[in-house]
């Protein structure tokens, strides 16, 4: 019964594997992170556009690295939420005026 009282002290937060992941875990916190400023900023204003396009790019781009190389269930689960919302972000940016919208006349 002493076994079931042991805690699991190995590997990280989104290492099933019992291994360490840190490339992996910092293109997932990326990924998170742009995701969801392109998101909010997109649907806030209209005027934030270069912002939300943009960090959708970078967290499209981060993201699909990040799924290349990825290695367990939950960091591939937490690159999809992340670039589900970079994508979203990234669309509506672009349907506010794009990349450059406004800076290339």
């Amino acid at each position: 019964m002493a076994q079931a009282l042991r805690p699991n002290t190995a590997g990280g937060l989104f290492a099933t594997d019992g291994k360490p992941h840190p490339l992996q875990d910092t293109l997932l916190a990326v990924t998170l992170v742009l995701g969801i400023t392109s998101f909010v900023t997109a649907l806030v204003d209209d005027d934030l556009h270069l912002l939300s396009s943009w960090t959708g790019l970078v967290g499209i781009l981060t993201g699909a690295y990040g799924q290349w190389i990825s290695e367990t269930t939950r960091e591939r689960f937490g690159l999809i939420l992340g670039l589900g919302a970079s994508a979203v972000g990234f669309f509506l940016g672009m349907a506010h005026g794009g990349l450059f919208g406004g800076l290339i006349d």
